[in-house]
């Protein structure tokens, strides 16, 4: 984000953004290192690629319109963490189903939002579902970090957040 996107989200001025992005930078070297590679290797390839292989061709990375060109940039920056998790939690989904099918709990999968699954479980089960299914959603993906998984419960989705 630039420093006068991040001045305006943020209700500040442009210097005071300007200054918050260099303590950022400096701070988390290794963030400024990774966009650059990927700009780097966008541009040389054309493409960026998910964890997964799954890839996200990018037309405007050599645009002459500066315009088009950075924002082809800042979708190679953030498509291969946004696909990832997008790739984990579609892994996750079939495990779940594959699971439920042969479970005897009575709960069903509603839908998915983002990185949330949706379920619906019978009132006596939820602690153990509940527990079941973090283990699963956790070990959907194995990467050098962990995945953490919170389980929340209500009578709607509101509650449970």
């Amino acid at each position: 984000m630039s420093a006068w996107g991040l001045g305006r989200q943020l209700h500040i001025d442009r210097n005071q953004a300007q200054t918050w992005i260099e303590r950022y930078f400096d701070r988390y070297p290794g963030v400024a290192r990774y966009m650059e590679r990927i700009r780097s290797q966008a541009a040389e390839d054309g493409f960026v690629e998910t964890v997964y292989g799954r890839r996200l061709y990018l037309p405007e990375i050599h645009s002459q319109n500066r315009s088009r060109r950075q924002g082809a940039e800042r979708t190679a920056i953030n498509a291969p963490m946004q696909g990832t998790a997008a790739d984990i939690i579609k892994l996750a989904m079939i495990d779940v189903d594959t699971w439920l099918a042969g479970e005897d709990f009575d709960a069903v999968m509603v839908m998915q939002v983002h990185d949330e699954l949706v379920f619906e479980v019978a009132e006596g089960q939820v602690d153990g579902f509940i527990e079941e299914v973090k283990k699963r959603m956790q070990a959907a993906a194995d990467l050098s970090v962990p995945l953490i998984v919170e389980a929340e419960s209500g009578a709607n989705w509101d509650e449970a957040h």
